[in-house]
């Protein structure tokens, strides 16, 4: 684990090993006696124009749902908390006119920016990442304004969710629940995309031939979001400081799983009688033992199943594979996530391990 500098042990606001500021739900809200269902005016000021248009894409009306729907759409909504970083702002009645009367002003997405950011980075990539780092640094106030705005939304979707009721479903409640997540998701995104060029530069100091960039940078962006929901705009710093905190512990934490695993995986090759210890020598194996060996490997895959092999053949360049497929890769070509990816292929050198323990491999020693 990386040393706190001076200045973080002297402040404590910049120890992210600490808690964050609480979390709040829907049970910690100070609620209004009553709230109609209606949405709020501020939701159509012309700041929220550009967002509106974007979430109006992919927001489902319900007008064509039945009364059987709506109730099993409110119990499923009254099982998901919505969580949020509170603020003492948020008590006021005029808060919303107040955070979306003033201008955002964010800076058009700039392509110079992307192709900088590939450049910097050192490392060969394809040029499309470079439009993830398009977009330009938030000034200190848009930054703090995004955080106000994406907390607010979400803290007034977790006062009205705190309404709903089973027994007497309201489909505009509802429509405007899923409207403020996703007002609020639209306000992360932008302080995701404008912060992106940081994991960027934080990823590529723990590429190795081990850990390749895609990986890393995935798993960063991932570290990233999680920061923007966690961090507590109120502290007196900028984003930047904890989100560097965090992308960086989080890489850290990905090599060292990383080499865990490699170490279980050679581990379980060399109960089948492989020696790798020196990877740079040449082979010890006999053309005529790695055939064998080879064919034997062939029989035991057959007894998986068809995602494990396929992971299986991908991760090690078995069969048709002429190169390893990273974890990321194979989550997307399979429609999982990468852990799940992870968890078949220990779950698959299990069984070949297991397998091991059948096949007489002593025979197939080198004469």
């Amino acid at each position: 684990m990386m040393p706190a500098t001076p200045l973080q042990r002297s402040n404590p606001a910049f120890d992210v090993s600490q808690k964050p500021a609480k979390t709040e739900t829907h049970a910690d809200l100070e609620q209004p006696t009553k709230l109609r269902a209606r949405p709020p005016a501020w939701i159509k000021f012309p700041e929220l124009e550009d967002a509106n248009a974007a979430v109006d894409a992919f927001l489902e009306p319900l007008d064509a749902l039945d009364s059987s729907d709506l109730k099993a759409r409110t119990k499923r909504r009254l099982r998901e908390e919505i969580s949020f970083i509170s603020n003492s702002d948020f008590v006021s009645s005029q808060f919303g006119k107040q955070v979306f009367a003033d201008p955002l002003n964010l800076a058009p997405r700039q392509a110079e920016l992307g192709i900088a950011a590939i450049r910097r980075s050192g490392i060969e990539m394809p040029i499309h990442l470079g439009r993830l780092c398009e977009a330009p640094l938030l000034k200190p106030e848009q930054e703090r304004m995004l955080f106000q705005r994406m907390n607010y939304l979400l803290q007034q979707a977790a006062v009205h969710r705190s309404f709903l009721n089973p027994n007497r479903p309201s489909r505009v409640r509802l429509e405007l629940i899923d409207r403020l997540l996703a007002l609020a998701a639209w306000h992360r995104d932008r302080i995701v995309e404008a912060n992106l060029r940081l994991v960027f530069s934080i990823v590529k100091k723990f590429v190795n031939p081990n850990n390749n960039f895609d990986d890393l940078l995935s798993d960063g962006i991932v570290a990233l979001i999680r920061a923007v929901e966690k961090f507590d705009f109120d502290r007196g710093f900028r984003f930047s400081t904890y989100a560097t905190q965090v992308i960086r512990r989080n890489s850290y934490r990905t090599v060292v799983l990383n080499q865990q695993e490699r170490q279980k995986t050679v581990g379980g090759l060399q109960d089948m009688d492989l020696d790798l210890t020196d990877e740079g020598r040449e082979s010890a194996i006999s053309e005529k033992r790695w055939h064998e060996l080879r064919s034997r490997l062939s029989v035991m895959l057959e007894e998986l199943d068809r995602r494990e092999k396929f992971i299986i053949r991908a991760r090690f360049s078995l069969g048709a594979h002429r190169k390893v497929h990273t974890l990321q890769a194979l989550a997307n070509r399979l429609g999982v996530s990468k852990e799940r990816v992870r968890q078949l292929e220990r779950r698959a050198m299990d069984k070949l391990r297991g397998m091991v323990g059948d096949v007489n491999l002593a025979e197939m020693e080198a004469q």
